[in-house]
């Protein structure tokens, strides 16, 4: 049974979290700081964090950094809806979702039940992609670039898999959406974005003038192979 770790300073939040998960069948595990947290993520292996930006000491972007340097254990961002600048810097530094406050906490339930499906899917295929300098084998999930591993996330290896696996063919945020996050809500599309700008940094050899990753304003993004 997977375990979930709620990292909230506020005793109600974390409640009503925790009620709606056990509701859903998960185990839960509770922290009201980075400390605590960074205590359980080691003692307990979590599947999981559920985890608010705004932490007294250590923030949640501080600790969502610590976890990102040691695993692909997901995230899922709690942020205030004015902190649009947290949201962004979250999914740089890895997180797998945000959920803005006040939130539905069935919505959140929902987003830990599709982040926990899609942190560890299968292998996209056997078999490998090849453009250019980079290599992506699908069996082993390790993507190469001139020979050298590239240090992706779980998710950034997904879309650029899917992307790569379409050449030439131009998908909508919202498509990319519905295909590797598993979302058909009204889902922030900027966590595409931000994927996309993050892959570029990693894929590309001039990240400001992409040769495989392409913005085609107004629809999406494709792949040229």
């Amino acid at each position: 049974m997977a375990a979930i770790l709620v990292v909230d300073d506020e005793p109600v939040v974390r409640d009503v979290v925790v009620r709606y998960l056990r509701r859903d069948g998960f185990t839960t595990l509770e922290a009201s700081d980075g400390e605590a947290a960074r205590a359980l993520i080691e003692a307990e292996e979590p599947s999981l964090v559920v985890l608010d930006v705004m932490l007294p000491g250590a923030d949640g972007l501080e600790l969502c950094r610590w976890i990102r340097s040691r695993s692909d254990l997901p995230v899922i961002l709690l942020t205030a809806r004015v902190e649009e600048a947290d949201r962004i810097v979250g999914l740089e530094l890895g997180a797998d979702d945000y959920v803005t406050k006040p939130f539905s906490p069935r919505e959140l339930a929902a987003r830990v039940r599709t982040v926990l499906r899609r942190s560890r899917p299968e292998a996209p295929a056997q078999g490998r992609l090849q453009a250019g300098e980079v290599e992506l084998d699908g069996a082993s999930r390790i993507a190469t670039r001139a020979g050298r591993p590239l240090t992706l996330t779980p998710k950034e290896f997904d879309l650029l898999w899917f992307l790569a696996s379409h050449p030439g063919r131009v998908f909508s945020r919202d498509t990319l959406m519905d295909r590797v996050w598993g979302y058909r809500a009204a889902a922030d599309t900027g966590t595409v974005t931000v994927h996309v700008r993050r892959l570029r940094e990693k894929v590309e050899a001039d990240p400001t003038h992409p040769a495989h990753l392409q913005t085609v304003w107004g629809v999406g993004y494709r792949f040229d192979s």
